[in-house]
């Protein structure tokens, strides 16, 4: 009994021998067809994931910006080009507007950017400021055109508008960039090297603004960025402004060297492992009508089609950059007479930069294609469409004071950056600006042989006849946006 007992408990206690596996039915070749359809199925998936990710603008599938916009008034110009066979099967253009937050949203940065993705060829075109365009009111610079609309969205409409007429047809695209993404994208990338081209001083605490940055080469941080391409002038010294001796030129030509110089380490490959953060600059700062995939296939694009810096063409807009026009409006406020300074197009040297470089186009443009304002001698406004929105500046016009009241230009060792006051120190880019220029000559500009206004000082230009009326009202014109005039200081 206890033999069989101990027999049953070691039975109890004895595990059973596992059972012998079953042959698989695959054999090696179906396993290694199995291994190889898996990783094709994950690769089909990533491609799929890569397509969504990076997606071809289709134009043709982009409705117009009439369609996109409200219906845009050309008015009785000559409307720009919106559609034709393009120069190549990619071929787009955008326009880009800079606008400082930190300045109370001001456009003082624009660009027209042409992309050429088959050839891998850009050109980008900065337009001054104080560009004279065909509106309706009196102070006629493309500055003005956004706080004139009431900024926004309507004030970009606005400015989108000025520009496709006045390089003749639509841009495809339009990027609003806040400044401040420009010193977080180099954050992102580590830092940029630049060139910077002077000593750069310049406070104003009011904006809690602070530029103090060293000449010469070196590797700057995102704030340091954004006082480089936002720096005009520095702080009044012993009643001396120490600025670029040209004025807003210079600050374009650093603009473009230091966007050339992000250009081109940006366009490195180890920053394609840093989309996240430029996901989220792009999130935080930009306003477009593209969508993300579209710009990251531009940016696939250019990494990996080989799009480098000397295959980027940055270009100013050519013209006459001391060209002058008298303003009614800003010689009744300040009570004499009052020229406002413009930058006017060379109008055959822009056409030929719009055939070549940046009209997507095949069809070549003439010049009454092209809404490009000019001065005449005098006094009058023109426009190469042969229609000026402004009715009243389209004849010479009759100066509201007696030039022998005009006080004297101020005068300094160094040069006065855009006609401010030496002892201002607020910041070029504030709200208050407005995009204005108060000039005050003595007389108008003498006889050049550029398209510049020159009325005799002593024998003011009469209107015609019809138009006596020196108070006359301006033409309909959108709400006025608190425009701030700086006086120069009297002769010491």
């Amino acid at each position: 009994m206890q033999k069989e007992t101990g027999k049953r408990l070691a039975g109890g206690t004895h595990q059973k021998e596992k059972k012998p596996k079953k042959p698989s039915r695959l054999t090696r070749q179906q396993k290694v067809l199995l291994a190889v359809a898996i990783v094709l199925a994950v690769a089909l998936v990533a491609v799929v994931a890569c397509q969504s990710l990076f997606v071809r603008p289709d134009l043709e599938k982009k409705p117009s910006k009439a369609e996109e916009q409200e219906q845009i008034d050309y008015g009785e110009g000559t409307p720009p080009r919106a559609d034709g066979e393009r120069k190549s099967e990619d071929y787009y253009t955008v326009l880009i507007l800079g606008r400082d937050t930190g300045g109370g949203g001001n456009t003082d940065t624009m660009l027209l950017a042409s992309y050429d993705v088959t050839n891998q060829k850009a050109t980008v075109m900065s337009i001054p400021r104080d560009t004279m365009v065909n509106v309706s009111w009196d102070i006629k610079k493309i500055n003005s055109v956004y706080n004139m609309y009431g900024g926004g969205e309507k004030g970009i409409q606005a400015v989108y508008k000025e520009v496709a007429q006045l390089v003749g047809f639509e841009p495809d695209y339009q990027v609003v960039v806040e400044w401040d993404a420009v010193g977080e994208i180099v954050d992102a990338m580590g830092g940029v090297y630049f060139d910077v081209p002077r000593n750069m001083n310049y406070d104003d605490p009011t904006q809690d603004l602070h530029i103090h940055i060293n000449k010469g080469y070196q590797l700057l941080n995102g704030e340091q960025a954004m006082g480089v391409i936002r720096y005009r002038h520095d702080n009044t010294v012993n009643g001396k402004t120490l600025g670029y001796p040209d004025g807003d030129i210079g600050r374009i030509a650093t603009q473009q060297a230091f966007l050339k110089a992000v250009v081109e380490q940006l366009l490195q490959v180890k920053n394609v492992t840093k989309i996240n953060q430029f996901v989220k600059v792009f999130q935080d700062n930009v306003e477009t009508d593209m969508s993300f995939s579209n710009i990251l296939w531009f940016a696939q694009k250019a990494i990996l089609g080989g799009l480098n810096a000397e295959n980027v063409n940055f270009v100013t807009m050519p013209g006459n950059y001391s060209a002058s026009a008298y303003s009614y409006s800003v010689s009744k406020e300040i009570g004499r007479n009052n020229w406002q300074s413009y930058v006017t197009p060379y109008a055959d040297e822009l056409l030929e930069l719009v055939n070549t470089h940046l009209s997507p186009f095949k069809e070549v443009f003439t010049i009454s294609d092209l809404d490009i304002m000019s001065i005449n001698k005098d006094g009058s406004i023109s426009s190469t469409t042969g229609h000026v929105e402004d009715s009243r500046a389209a004849q010479p016009p009759q100066l509201l004071y007696s030039t022998s009241t005009q006080p004297e230009e101020p005068t300094t060792d160094e040069p006065v950056i855009d006609g401010e006051d030496p002892a201002a120190s607020t910041d070029p880019d504030s709200p208050n600006s407005g995009g204005i220029v108060v000039v005050e000559p003595e007389q108008p500009p003498a006889e050049t042989t550029d398209p510049t206004p020159d009325p005799d000082p002593a024998e003011p230009v009469q209107p015609p006849a019809e138009q006596t009326d020196p108070e006359a009202p301006q033409p309909s014109e959108p709400q006025d946006p608190g425009f701030s005039i700086i006086e120069p200081p009297p002769a010491a």
